[in-house]
């Protein structure tokens, strides 16, 4: 007896789907909504594009080693630690970005590279705009409190 059309329908959308549901650790997961990064895509969870794997990480694939941004909040996480704190993910995002560095050292502080939408810890990844346009901005656009942790969902 063949199964139904419906049962065999699913079990193909699982096997193709389930590669892309594993490709969102959770901390992407929770950096894409504090970004905006979701804005204007309503199947942001299922889009690997929204933020490469390379906001953070050197490789494609993710995982070690980290660029230098993804470095610089591997840093605040031991910081943290070291000083008894028990930061979340967020908080730390967020605390790299209110330090107002440039990891890579392309000329663009990685808040402003958030914000236009390029690659904090890739040197060869750049806004096209001008730093001090895209600093009034991004200002304008709420500057780095706009990227503060998001309040728990309930």
């Amino acid at each position: 007896m063949r199964p139904p059309l419906a049962a065999v329908l699913l079990a193909a959308l699982v096997t193709v789907s389930a590669p892309v549901a594993f490709a969102m650790p959770r901390f992407r997961l929770q950096a894409i909504p504090q970004l905006h990064y979701d804005q204007g895509n309503p199947l942001w969870e299922l889009d690997r594009r929204v933020m490469a794997c390379t906001f953070c990480h050197v490789k494609d694939s993710g995982g070690a080693p980290w660029n230098p941004f993804g470095e610089s909040i591997r840093a605040a996480f031991n910081a943290d630690a070291q000083a008894g704190g028990k930061g979340t993910f967020p908080d730390m995002l967020y605390s790299v970005l209110k330090a107002d560095h440039d990891a890579d050292a392309d000329g663009y502080q990685d808040a402003l590279e958030v914000y236009a939408h390029t690659l904090p810890g890739d040197p060869h990844s750049v806004p096209a705009t001008p730093p001090a346009e895209l600093r009034a901005a991004f200002e304008k656009a709420g500057g780095i409190p706009q990227y503060a942790p998001l309040p728990p969902k309930r």
